[in-house]
């Protein structure tokens, strides 16, 4: 349409006439072809049945666990910092732990941790555990600091329950994964590891630890971020286990189980909603890393991913889900009573 002036309308656009539809010559006709038979489960590499036996042929390879830890030990002694773990660092660098309560403090004492000051309460009520913990300090020439309550009202923070003592520790310093697997080889052990996925409750790791050293385990692993570490109230969960259980941080947690599985572990994670049942687990015999993911949120899809299998533990239907330091030790007794059996 032309304006006042003779020229196009500004806007206007002239429509194109319709073109006759080419047809495909019939290229579209392999898409209604059948896909052949459908693969077995073990061939499939995302079902349950082909995660396992990818991790059964990764044992294999790695020539259980004789061989792997020959191999591990021909590999290293260097370990590279990276994705598979983060070498002797220490999480909240320089600063110290206070240890509270008496139980913690004489576990930690009988254990030998490098403490630098024990502080006592004036005018404490006296025990056996204070008596022990004041013998062992002075034979070890720790410090031995009596101090108001009000002041270790401060030392052991919000919430801190001290009875009347508490212990400064340096800060806890995590070992490699790779490096704990190695040692745990080179003992011809087999490996019994496990893995953190978003605990944050430092109790939570303290009971897993705890549970860990009583099941025969050798190490926990928690992520660089978005996890707990050893603090305080770990330690004193752990009543002193922490001091016997390497806890090795992983920068990546994916990526350092997929090492893991490498060297011929196998990762089994914990979800209610498991493809495996706990009770007769067939994997128990080889070297395994036990992964648990909070009690909100569960695994994360990319550890999920990583796992050779989903175990789930079978529970009342009147309760939704065990808290992850319970489901971790029901976990480590199966495992362990199963080893037993296989052992007998």
């Amino acid at each position: 349409m032309k304006g006042s002036s003779g020229k196009p309308r500004a806007g206007a656009v002239r429509k194109a006439a319709h073109s006759k539809q080419v047809g495909t010559g019939g290229h579209g006709r392999k898409a209604l072809e059948g896909k052949g038979p459908t693969p077995k489960a073990e061939d499939r590499s995302w079902h349950v049945a082909g995660k396992r036996k990818a991790a059964q042929e990764r044992y294999e390879a790695a020539g259980g666990k004789g061989r792997a830890g020959q191999k591990g030990r021909s590999q290293r002694p260097g370990a590279p910092r990276g994705a598979s773990g983060a070498s002797q660092r220490s999480r909240s660098g320089d600063e110290s732990e206070i240890v509270t309560g008496r139980n913690a403090v004489v576990e930690a004492l009988r254990t030998k941790v490098p403490a630098t000051t024990l502080y006592l309460a004036q005018r404490v009520e006296m025990d056996d555990r204070v008596r022990e913990s004041l013998k062992m300090a002075t034979n070890r020439g720790i410090p031995v600091l009596e101090v108001t309550r009000p002041e270790l009202d401060r030392l052991a923070g919000d919430g801190g329950v001290h009875q009347g003592l508490a212990l400064k520790v340096p800060a806890y310093e995590y070992a490699h994964p790779i490096e704990l697997l190695d040692e745990v080889l080179a003992g011809d052990e087999t490996p019994l590891f496990v893995a953190l996925d978003g605990i944050t409750d430092p109790r939570n790791l303290g009971a897993i630890i705890r549970s860990t050293a009583a099941f025969g385990g050798q190490g926990v692993i928690v992520p660089q971020r978005r996890s707990v570490g050893v603090t305080a109230a770990a330690w004193k969960t752990s009543a002193g286990a922490a001091a016997r259980i390497p806890v090795a941080m992983a920068p990546n947690l994916t990526q350092t189980l997929k090492a893991l599985k490498e060297r011929g572990v196998f990762v089994l994670g914990l979800d209610g909603d498991g493809d495996v049942s706990l009770p007769g687990l067939e994997f128990a015999d080889r070297p395994v890393v036990i992964v648990v993911g909070s009690e909100g949120k569960g695994l994360s899809r990319l550890v999920t991913e990583t796992c050779d299998a989903i175990v789930s533990i079978p529970i009342s239907a009147a309760t939704e889900s065990l808290n992850a330091g319970i489901a971790v030790s029901v976990a480590l007794y199966e495992v362990s009573r199963l080893r037993a059996a296989e052992s007998a």
